[in-house]
């Protein structure tokens, strides 16, 4: 008796129909410094060294998590490519970097290039808005091992930095000023715990309309996950700034106290903003702690400068010029 891999469930031919159409939209976020087509084992991609006299590479992975199971509720799968890429962004960006090229992986078990394409395409726009090029991936056709009609998700950037230009917190002390910007929303950190409570305990549907928010649960909770591209590039080589927070699972507090070194703390005001609404929705439908909701969610605020006392009125008008809404947040201390 003989098998084909094709009633294994491995569809070949679908997998050749998705290159085609994924290797046009990577292509179109390619630049001068893409050397090869897709298609080949790797990626080629050359160093511009005219731009950094000592060149650092820089580079983060990461995933959406389980805002992935919206995107299947919704069928609506370009949004999480979006997120995806935004999300390694910033985190490289923390550091001073600019991104270079992005590589994605789709894991799934069954191949729908419709699906696939749409993914990339929202990938392929993410990476022309932060001027990174996607230069390959992987999409891996896993039969029995995901839920039919799912995937997962991951993807890898590499950026480059001038080692005198790196911004590690360092020099973070005591009186600095936090300066935060706001999130479209959840962004990709908190949605098991928001899926439980919308999902399991007040029973919403993606479809249904939620007045407060003006929109249905499911675009609310798709909302991509902003990109901080363009305030950062404006801001990141000030000298009164010393330290940039992305602020993802672990909330304010848990990813800007990576930044500090012992002895060092922060006082945030949590009164300094107004918490967007689907928050203020998730934590009154289950009664969640707001020692829990700060653990685990954004809250609103998505990047986290930090920065000289005496210089934070200058960054603070420099950003609002530029059609930002920064907000003072709180500050660092001493502890013991």
């Amino acid at each position: 008796m003989s098998v084909t891999y094709h009633e294994a469930g491995v569809d070949l031919s679908a997998a050749d129909k998705s290159t085609h159409a994924i290797a046009s939209l990577a292509k179109a976020t390619f630049d001068k410094n893409v050397l090869k087509d897709v298609g080949l084992f790797a990626g080629f991609y050359r160093l511009d060294l005219s731009k950094y006299s000592q060149p650092i590479l820089v580079s983060s992975i990461d995933g959406v998590g389980t805002k992935l199971k919206i995107a299947f509720m919704m069928n609506v799968h370009d949004t999480v490519g979006m997120d995806l890429v935004n999300h390694c962004v910033n985190d490289i960006m923390t550091t001073g970097a600019d991104p270079l090229f992005f590589l994605d992986y789709i894991g799934t078990q069954k191949l729908q290039p419709e699906v696939a394409a749409q993914i990339v395409s929202g990938m392929a726009k993410a990476c022309r808005e932060n001027q990174c090029a996607l230069i390959g991936g992987e999409t891996a056709e896993m039969p029995g091992f995901y839920s039919e009609g799912e995937y997962d998700l991951a993807g890898a950037i590499v950026g480059v930095v001038n080692k005198e230009n790196i911004i590690d917190g360092s020099r973070i002390r005591a009186g600095d000023k936090l300066i935060g910007l706001p999130s479209t929303g959840l962004h990709t950190n908190g949605y098991s715990l928001a899926r439980k409570v919308l999902f399991d305990i007040a029973q919403v549907g993606v479809d249904q309309y939620a007045p407060d928010l003006e929109c249905t649960w499911g675009e609310a909770l798709l909302r991509v996950h902003r990109s901080y591209y363009s305030p950062i590039c404006l801001v990141r080589n000030l000298p009164g700034l010393v330290g940039i927070s992305h602020i993802t699972g672990g909330g304010i507090e848990g990813n800007t106290k990576r930044l500090l070194v012992n002895g060092l703390g922060l006082q945030i005001d949590w009164d300094r903003w107004d918490v967007p609404v689907i928050f203020r929705l998730i934590q009154q439908n289950a009664g969640i702690a707001d020692e829990e909701m700060r653990r685990v969610f954004n809250l609103g605020i998505g990047i986290v400068f930090v920065v000289r006392a005496n210089d934070s009125d200058q960054i603070l008008g420099q950003l609002r010029a530029n059609g930002e809404s920064p907000i003072e947040i709180g500050s660092v201390v001493a502890v013991p």
